[in-house]
């Protein structure tokens, strides 16, 4: 009998023709313009045309189940493609594991995030006949020492690599929300902050060095979190910041967050304004980043 892992990860279009059937899941149902089709399409041209999502969550399964032994499989579940979570589930039915340990490729839980994935999971459950092996759901990970350290080293190389010439200011961000969530008492802002705090301190940046921001909110009229990572970088190249590191904690791998919204966008950004941006390393499926998901399982292994 086995024990049955599930990573779960947003999801991610392999090829431009799949963009727009992607966007549709994405949506959920609620329509779409052909003009946001394009300009998501467009951004999708502008990283190569797809990103390396779905790699490098297998690369990074493989590496984690190397780590927990023979009697763990690893298995990849999508939101919002191919394999999806339900896709996922069906597979590790049918292999009759003795238990199942989920949790999603995201280390700070929002109920509309991380809660979405748990939803997603525990509908693909709900979808099959008989008794079901017992199942933990790891939502916050923050925290995870293993974690944070691991940032706090790639923060701690890329300074290395900048130029001696001008102080550099860390900014640390992760995907907004909107600010409805702030109505739930969703923790999700409070994990941020703590969990930034606790690695500037590992990376050993001095105080008042860094800053959180978010990055890539939606295109709804609603507010949402902030403040926006342009914005930060507009205000920092005005304070005469000449050199800004982005640390994008929020994500845990290369995707179009990243590709884009940072190495593209924000990119543009800082050098209209005379900064420049560098970007740490993403944790991808280094295999220190592997034995850190396979703490996290281990520590969590139901008896």
């Amino acid at each position: 009998m086995t024990h049955a892992v599930l990573f779960m990860a947003y999801g991610s279009p392999n090829s431009l023709d799949e963009v727009e059937p992607y966007f549709a899941d994405v949506r959920g149902g609620r329509p779409t313009t052909p003009e946001a089709v394009a300009e998501l399409r467009a951004r999708y041209v502008a990283i190569g045309g797809r990103t390396q999502l779905l790699d490098i969550a297998r690369a990074l399964a493989a590496r984690t189940e190397a780590e927990l032994g023979p009697d763990h499989r690893v298995h990849i579940g999508m939101r919002h493609w191919h394999p999806y979570i339900r896709e996922a589930v069906a597979d590790i039915l049918a292999e009759r594991p003795a238990r199942i340990t989920a949790l999603a490729l995201a280390p700070h839980y929002s109920r509309m995030s991380v809660g979405a994935y748990r939803e997603a999971l525990e509908q693909a459950l709900a979808a099959h006949p008989g008794p079901l092996p017992p199942v933990d759901v790891i939502e916050r990970w923050h925290d995870s020492p293993g974690f944070r350290r691991l940032i706090a080293d790639r923060i701690r190389a890329a300074l290395a690599g900048l130029a001696d010439v001008a102080p550099v200011r860390v900014v640390f961000s992760a995907h907004s929300l909107p600010q409805r969530i702030l109505t739930w008492h969703d923790p999700y802002p409070d994990e941020l902050a703590e969990s930034a705090a606790a690695i500037a301190e590992l990376a050993g940046l001095p105080a008042g060095g860094w800053e959180l921001a978010f990055q890539s909110a939606g295109g709804t009229r609603e507010p949402w979190l902030g403040p926006d990572l342009i914005d930060v970088i507009a205000r920092l190249a005005g304070e005469g910041w000449r050199q800004i590191l982005s640390v994008p904690f929020g994500f845990v791998s290369e995707h179009l967050e990243v590709l884009y919204d940072i190495d593209i966008e924000a990119q543009a950004a800082a050098r209209e304004r005379g900064v420049a941006l560098r970007r740490i390393a993403m944790p991808d499926a280094d295999p220190a980043f592997a034995r850190v998901l396979a703490d996290l399982v281990r520590s969590r292994t139901v008896k």
